[in-house]
């Protein structure tokens, strides 16, 4: 049996593929070592947020007074916060699997290994089977990356995996690295009253999102009495009686019960067979792949986190679609000209676009307007005003280049601007856009008017 395609790794952009794949009347088979849904699904995005859910709810009932309403003291009871995240990913990786037998796609569970252009091998409980194939796309993912001198076992020095998985929750927690990862653990321990310390190398947390986002998150995250070290790196890690202790560089001494390792990811594209066909990899390890997501080796194709673009399952899935068009005789090309990214802290961050530092590294005029959430209606009444809506544009030409927002539900409003961003649309545009009223979206529409000075409520 020959397949059209035989495609590595079931994650956003492996299962995504392999169905626009059979939709577009394709044989093809996933091979899939572990669940279904890959990191996003079951280690990942689904997960994390799944928690961040329960605290959010949490933050409504210890809240519920400001509005009127008397309650007890809310008691956690973490084994069935943890129980619901895990119903939730078992009813999602149910989905996909559903999917792939409505589209009928062949799931072929082991570990996948390229023997030639067209043969795949997978190797299950000690045998082998080839499937043969006119294309590979290779969706392996990534890890949670370590540094072995921070002493990593997966028991007081944790990755996110584990951090998914704890069945109490510690009394506190060192985050090593500021970044997405670490912020939204942060968010998540801190909420349920660990007491956290996050140390970052860079001279901000969030350090790739705008500056303004970054200081306002490591704000709030103070007031929050998170403990935040930057431009320092971890010296050495210990295990001791109460749980780690961890030596800076500069001296300083932390304690914890848990440290927490978010320093980033490292690439699954060992033992696949890369090596041997010549497929060609980039500086960082990554495959090198050109906008329809082939490698140098025809009919080899690779997609997600393996190509190092955007380390996000919407792009990996973005990118998924693009190679099964490809491989169905379609002309498909990526366009990243915009992502959209969220950090699902408390409020919530997103972004697409330029930031406003990046805009002028380019040497092109910059008009920033910014509304703050504090003067919306929708905001105020739901006891969210914390935050603010900015927009970035290109001062001669008013096209909205970036737009960056942190607060209320900031990873639904993204997209009315990544709409703008990809359709080359002027701040005019959405000023002039009647939005409804009362809404957190007006304050995009106010913030657009902020770049020409004429906010009605700024």
């Amino acid at each position: 049996m020959t397949y059209k395609a035989v495609v590595i790794g079931g994650g956003p952009g492996g299962y995504v593929a392999a169905i626009r794949i059979a939709q577009l009347g394709g044989k093809v088979a996933v091979v899939e070592k572990d669940k279904l849904g890959g990191t996003c699904l079951n280690r990942g995005c689904i997960p994390t947020k799944s928690l961040i859910a329960a605290v959010d709810k949490l933050k409504t009932v210890e809240e519920a007074a400001e509005f009127g309403i008397e309650v007890g003291k809310p008691v956690i009871d973490f084994g069935k916060v943890q129980a619901r995240k895990a119903d939730v990913v078992e009813k999602l990786v149910g989905g996909i699997n559903f999917l792939f037998k409505k589209n009928k796609v062949k799931l072929f569970n082991g570990t996948a290994k390229i023997k030639a252009p067209g043969v795949v091998e997978v190797e299950n409980n000690g045998e082998n089977q080839e499937l043969h194939c006119e294309n590979i796309v290779i969706a392996t993912g990534s890890s949670p990356a370590l540094i072995k001198s921070l002493g990593y076992n997966g028991t007081t020095v944790i990755t996110s995996d584990e951090a998914l998985q704890l069945t109490e929750v510690p009394k506190s927690m060192l985050i090593i690295g500021a970044g997405v990862i670490g912020c939204e653990f942060a968010h998540i321990y801190g909420s349920l009253g660990t007491e956290i310390t996050m140390v970052e190398a860079a001279p901000s947390i969030l350090a790739l999102q705008d500056k303004d986002i970054s200081r306002r998150m490591q704000t709030i995250f103070k007031k929050k009495k998170y403990s935040i070290k930057t431009n320092v790196t971890i010296k050495k890690i210990e295990e001791v009686e109460s749980g780690i202790q961890a030596e800076l560089e500069n001296g300083d001494i932390i304690n914890a019960e848990k440290a927490l390792i978010s320093i980033g990811r490292t690439l699954n594209i060992k033992n696949i067979g890369l090596e041997k066909l010549g497929v060609e990899l980039g500086q960082r390890g990554q495959i090198v792949v050109n906008d329809k997501m082939q490698t140098n080796i025809k009919g080899i194709y690779a997609i997600g986190d393996v190509v190092m673009k955007y380390q996000l399952a919407h792009v990996a899935s973005a990118q998924g679609i693009v190679v099964a068009e490809n491989i169905m005789g379609k002309q498909s090309t990526m366009d990243y000209s915009a992502v959209p990214s969220c950090v699902f802290t408390s409020p919530e961050i997103a972004s697409v676009g330029m930031t406003e530092q990046q805009v002028k590294d380019k040497g092109i005029p910059v008009t920033a307007g910014k509304f703050n959430f504090m003067a919306n209606g929708k905001a105020l009444s739901m006891g969210e005003g914390e935050g603010f809506v900015k927009v970035v544009t290109n001062s001669k030409t008013d096209v909205v280049l970036g737009v960056h927002i942190i607060g209320p539900h900031a990873s639904d409003l993204i997209a009315e601007a990544t709409l703008a961003v990809k359709n080359g649309l002027t701040a005019k545009n959405l000023a002039a856009t009647i939005h409804a009223h009362p809404t957190l979206a007006e304050a995009i529409m106010e913030a657009t008017e902020n770049v020409h000075g004429i906010s009605i409520h700024g």
